[in-house]
Order: structure tokens, then sequence, then C-alpha cells
């Protein structure tokens, strides 16, 4: 009965000397498809085959849109403060700081310009994982000092919005956002300066109610949730069920309310021709 036996025992790898995958390595789809972040990264983060289009940040945005992956950040230093002291504590800037300190950023948006393609270009880019991507004081600056630049310099403007709405630990100034880019956006209209708005998912709240569906273009990524409010409010508000996917991009766009829908592997030669008509 030899065969049963181990003659060899082998060699053993000590426990500290056994090697972990590192984190952040491999990707998973909520359908389930393993994917190497490379692969990903490669692919626009978009998982191949299935086609799901990974939630991603400014960071990833310039990296597939400016060319070589430069350009010029403005207002990179610009931070919230505290003008309403909310609720007498110090919650509101204690959380400001936390979040910065983990997300290695200053604000839910950065802006800056380039080129694409050879194009010129402006692009402000919201950032989700800053407190839900929400619009404060900072976000509408932002937004309206990088409008100033694409008017100065007549160069065309790409918002792209991913937000849960309004920061409303900013109250009135929050909401005053919305009037304040609203009416940037008339000016970009009067210099005759394309506005191109792209929407990802999620755009909803007051981002959506100004400046998300403002563009002389407004396009949006497949599967994108694109609304106001949330469905069940939208559902106890009317007193009636709502149709499968009403948010989704796809039934936005059946609706009359999107230009078009663009994969993110083809936005930028998809701009880049859009912007070449116009000009």
């Amino acid at each position: 009965m030899a065969w049963f036996k181990r003659s060899d025992k082998g060699i053993l790898t000590p426990t500290e000397a056994k090697r972990e995958v590192p984190d952040g390595l491999w990707f998973k789809s909520p359908a389930g498809k393993i994917v190497h972040t490379r692969e990903l990264k490669n692919n626009a983060y978009v998982v191949p085959e299935e086609d799901y289009h990974v939630r991603i940040g400014s960071a990833e945005y310039f990296e597939v849109l400016f060319d070589n992956n430069e350009f010029t950040e403005l207002d990179a230093n610009m931070e919230s403060g505290d003008p309403l002291k909310f609720v007498d504590t110090k919650a509101y800037p204690k959380r400001i700081k936390e979040t910065q300190a983990k997300t290695e950023l200053k604000d839910a948006c950065r802006s800056a310009y380039g080129k694409m393609n050879g194009l010129d270009i402006v692009v402000a880019c919201m950032d989700f994982a800053f407190i839900g991507g929400s619009m404060g004081s900072v976000v509408g600056e932002k937004i309206a000092r990088a409008m100033d630049h694409s008017l100065k310099h007549k160069k065309p403007f790409l918002m792209i919005s991913r937000s849960g709405g309004a920061r409303m630990m900013e109250a009135g100034l929050s909401l005053m956002q919305m009037a304040k880019t609203s009416a940037k956006i008339a000016q970009l209209d009067q210099a005759k300066v394309p506005y191109i708005s792209l929407m990802t998912d999620p755009t909803t709240g007051g981002v959506t109610a100004s400046y998300a569906m403002l563009g002389d273009f407004n396009i949006a990524e497949p599967g994108a949730l694109i609304g106001f409010a949330g469905p069940r409010v939208i559902r106890e508000t009317i007193g009636k069920d709502l149709p499968k996917g009403f948010q989704s991009a796809e039934f936005v766009l059946d609706h009359g309310f999107l230009d078009f829908i663009v994969d993110r592997r083809s936005i930028k030669s998809r701009l880049t021709t859009l912007l070449k008509m116009l000009q």
C-alpha cells in the first residue's frame, strides 16, 4: 500500500514568506465578471464583454480625455469653509477635512484645460467620492470660474456630472449655485461657446435641475441614473407606480431629454467629431 503513503514531505513555505494578492489588483463587476485592473484601465474603465461602465472620478476622466493626460488644473486649492456655522458645531468642517484626507481631493469638483485630440477644451468633472459629489459653494464657484476661462479664451466647455444633489450643510448657499452656474451657461450661449453636458451614474437633485440639463448637447453614459428625486419620493408624491427603469439614460433618451448616449471608450473621438462639426 506504498502508493497511499507520502515518502517525500516536500518543501513547506513558511507563513511569513507567503505572498498575498495585492488589494485592488482585480475588479468584480455587478454581474460577477472578474477583470484585471490593468485591462480595465486600458479599456477606459469599462468591463469588457458586458460593457459595464465602472464609476470613476476626475483623475480617470482627465486621463481618458486629455491628450497624454496633460492638462492645467484651475483653482486646485479651493476648499470649503463653514459660512453657516452648521448647527453651531464643528461637524461640517471636520467632515470636510476627513473626506479630504480619505479621497486626496479638495472638494467634489475639479476643473482643468488642455488638448483633446489636438483641440482646446475646458473640462469640469465632479467626484462622487467626495460627500456624494454634493454641490456646495466650492463646486459652483469652480464651475463658474472654469466657464469664465472658456469665455475668455473661446474654448469649448465640457461638464461631467456625477452627484447626489445640493450639499445641504450649506443650505441656501448651496442652492444658489444652481442660479450662478445657469447664468454662466447663458453667457456661454451668448458668446457662442459650445457647452456639452455629460451625465454619468448617478446625476440627481439640484445638479440635474441646473447645469447638467442645460447643455447645447446633453449626453450620457450607458445605464446612468438620471433624475431629480428618487423613485420612492416621486411615487409618494404622485401616488402612481413608475415605469421600470424610468430614470435610466436609455429611458431619458427615448423621452427626448438626451441627445445621445456615448460609450466611454469612444467618448473622446465622438466629442472631437462633434466639436469639429460645430467649428
